[in-house]
């Protein structure tokens, strides 16, 4: 039996607790002491340790260890439920991917042992203050979603008996607000058809053409990367590729210039590595898609899984040209809606960029005149080219 005036010394050489002159074992956690357990019972002192580690290295207060759904277990439920929608196609990867991360990040913040049951709301202002930072209004929006589509889960799966209460911090920033963030950022977004000329003389060949996709049919980043030879009629000059993101019908009248730069585009095309990619238009270098997922099974939130060629290319184009700030790939998709609404058709623009607005006219319309689609065309095609249209005339 230990004498109680005689420090004892660690059990083992790798014992992560010392033996403090009140008796106890102790840690020094963020300078300051924690005591784990008595001198004469070394092992249960370790195994409080271990029970709270995690929490005490990331600066929380150990709860008291209670039954029921645990955060890291009703985590790995979620994002199993949601991997099965992803594979069966419901669900696509970047959503899945959103999960997660917001997934690690309530772990990181909460710990994994801590039950759902024993949340307040003055978890989620701590939540608040650890996922917003640094994001915009719209991302935050996208953030508080997945937070509460995770625990309503847990709730409408029966794992636990009553709802969450988030509180008032945890709430999607007005729309007030958003169109404020959307009203400061307007400016950066916006490109000058000069600003497009140049971007089409400093392209690559592929580039050049996906740039031309982007203002003439208002084509984003992934709309490139998943068109498809079938989609497309360079004869007649025109495209039918529902958008990837919601599967909205979409069609649109091709230019000349975006037709030329499609087949000088496909001409030196590179062979597909995988025969699943055999019909796209675009490849890189390697052979696989511009945009795609890699497989993970257990995804890396250090790493991002998403390889979005058009990105990381545009944005060095951007930059070698001088266009900074908030404009990207994406805003040649913003610049179609913008200057195609001065044909004063928006049912027609709508088509073009593969909006569905849900409501019962959507619904009930089923076809939209080639014209139509075609006078969306012309008109971006006067803004940035309006002395060859002259010309023409």
């Amino acid at each position: 039996m230990l004498n109680s005036t005689t420090k004892p010394k660690k059990p083992y050489p790798d014992f992560p607790l010392f033996a403090h002159n009140n008796g106890r074992w102790a840690k020094k956690i963020w300078q300051k002491l924690v005591y784990f357990g008595k001198w004469e019972d070394p092992d249960a002192a370790l195994t409080k340790w271990l029970e709270q580690k995690d929490e005490l290295l990331a600066g929380r207060t150990p709860r008291p260890k209670t039954e029921g759904l645990t955060v890291v277990a009703l985590a790995n439920r979620f994002l199993a439920a949601k991997k099965t929608l992803e594979n069966c196609g419901e669900l696509s990867p970047r959503t899945f991917y959103g999960y997660y991360h917001t997934c690690e990040m309530l772990l990181r913040v909460f710990g994994k042992q801590r039950v759902v049951n024993d949340l307040r709301t003055e978890d989620f202002e701590t939540v608040r203050a650890v996922a917003f930072k640094g994001l915009g209004m719209e991302s935050r929006s996208g953030v508080t979603r997945r937070v509460r589509a995770l625990f309503n889960f847990a709730y409408n799966e029966g794992l636990i008996d009553r709802p969450v209460r988030f509180g008032s911090a945890l709430k999607a920033p007005s729309a007030k607000n958003q169109q404020k963030d959307r009203n400061a950022k307007k400016e950066a977004r916006l490109l000058t058809a000069k600003q497009i000329h140049a971007l089409l003389a400093e392209a690559s060949v592929y580039l050049k053409a996906m740039i031309l996709l982007g203002i003439n049919c208002g084509f984003g980043n992934n709309d490139c990367a998943t068109l498809s030879f079938q989609a497309i009629d360079l004869e007649s000059g025109w495209h039918n590729h529902p958008r990837p993101k919601t599967g909205v019908p979409r069609r649109g009248k091709l230019w000349p210039e975006t037709v030329e730069a499609l087949r000088e585009a496909i001409a030196v095309r590179r062979t597909p590595n995988d025969a699943a990619n055999a019909d796209l238009v675009f490849l890189t270098k390697c052979g696989e898609p511009w945009v795609r997922w890699k497989k993970q099974e257990i995804p890396d939130p250090s790493k991002s899984a998403l390889r979005d060629a058009v990105s990381i290319l545009s944005r060095l184009l951007f930059r070698k040209i001088g266009i900074t700030g908030g404009a990207s790939f994406y805003s040649l998709r913003r610049m179609t809606e913008t200057i195609g609404g001065a044909c004063k058709d928006q049912v027609a623009v709508d088509a073009v960029m593969g909006h569905s607005r849900g409501d019962m006219a959507s619904v009930y319309r089923l076809d939209i005149e080639d014209a139509r689609l075609e006078a969306v065309a012309d008109t971006i095609h006067v803004w940035l080219w309006p002395v060859a249209k002259e010309a023409v005339a």
